[in-house]
């Protein structure tokens, strides 16, 4: 079938859905540039409309490629987390880039696709009476908490409790027994204990800094203009901008450069003191609603395999714009999680826009319709 006619199968209310949460990311760059161009909106606008037509390329391949590449991609996931320890790159602290001389990619933001792709398939193949085997549990842990443990070496502790989330999640989805996840919630805590039982012994388990940003996240006051800044500018911004904001390029905490990272993670900060909160509220619509269009698109297909991969990519989603938003809020410790769509960066923009082409191939491919 000519690959244009599936293009009328797309889910176009989703289409509209990122694109309107684009543009808001383009007017946030825009003013935190001072009303430039250049260095973050054109860029990102360029990155953007070149993934939004990759969008609709992979909408046109049939699920069932993606299917079976879906183990392929996993490894090669994994080889690329591995060959950060060696080939990789270090900035602030962590060796997480790796340099392809055309694009400067993170592999650890790259394998959140890889993961959900890999779990969707060994459950698609998974005998349903199987699943809450004690074995064929074993096999999607290892698969979640190896990589998981590179990642958190590099060391980036707020991606590998991503990919860890992310994955629980999709075996929760898949029917897994849920004393499972009572076990696995008790050992978390044990680990959490252990973790801080750990502090300033020749075993610590955390880095320095970890603890730092822990210690602030309970009392920012305790280092206002140290390990505390970050936070504290960012409830000045959040609680000044009031209902309405104080106009467009108003601003004073991000115009003024109070605000660090105003581009990348504390973005939603920026929005919030210049339109205020009818303005984040209307960020966090567009994001309930892309989340609804994936779930309502997931109910819609009975093939197994991408059911769990578009319930484990708005997962990811979710997971990203909830923990950017709770972070700022300063109801969970900083971490590098941007705001989906809207804060400046490649790998973050090309992942989200692979996941939003995926979700569609499943969309438009559903209950075998091509």
């Amino acid at each position: 079938m000519n690959p244009l006619i599936k293009i009328i199968y797309i889910n176009w209310p989703l289409q509209i859905l990122i694109l309107s949460t684009a543009l808001f990311g383009f007017l946030m760059l825009y003013s935190v540039s001072g009303g430039s161009w250049e260095p973050w909106t054109k860029p990102q606008i360029n990155r953007f409309f070149i993934s939004f037509i990759l969008i609709f390329v992979m909408s046109a391949i049939n699920i069932s490629f993606w299917r079976k590449i879906s183990p392929f991609c996993y490894m090669l996931g994994v080889a690329l987390l591995i060959a950060v320890y060696f080939y990789g790159d270090t900035g602030m602290g962590a060796k997480r880039w790796l340099d392809l001389r055309i694009i400067k990619l993170q592999p650890s933001e790259a394998f959140k696709i890889s993961m959900v792709m890999a779990l969707a398939y060994y459950y698609h193949k998974l005998p349903v009476n199987k699943v809450s085997h004690p074995f064929y549990v074993l096999v999607p842990l290892l698969l979640i908490l190896i990589p998981a443990f590179i990642v958190f070496r590099q060391p980036d502790l707020g991606t590998a409790l991503v990919i860890t989330m992310i994955g629980i999640f999709i075996m929760f989805i898949a029917g897994v027994h849920f004393g499972y996840f009572l076990f696995g919630g008790i050992s978390f805590f044990t680990l959490l204990f252990v973790l801080f039982q750990s502090r300033g012994t020749e075993w610590q388990l955390l880095k320095d800094y970890h603890f730092r940003r822990i210690d602030t996240f309970l009392d920012p006051s305790a280092d206002p203009l140290g390990s505390g800044y970050h936070i504290t500018q960012s409830k000045i911004a959040l609680g000044s901008g009031g209902l309405f904001g104080k106009g467009y390029m108003q601003g004073s905490q991000s115009q003024l450069n109070f605000l660090p990272e105003k581009h990348t993670d504390f973005i939603f900060t920026t929005l919030a003191e210049e339109f205020g909160f009818f303005g984040t509220i209307g960020l966090l619509i567009i994001y309930s609603l892309i989340v609804l269009l994936c779930i309502f698109s997931a109910l819609a297909t009975t093939d197994k395999y991408s059911r769990l991969l578009i319930t484990g990519l708005c997962m990811t989603f979710f997971t990203y714009f909830s923990i950017n938003i709770a972070m700022v809020m300063g109801l969970l410790p900083v971490v590098g999680i941007p705001l989906p769509l809207v804060s400046y960066g490649g790998s973050s923009m090309i992942v989200i826009m692979l996941s939003f082409g995926l979700i569609q191939s499943a969309h438009v491919h559903k209950n075998n319709r091509f």
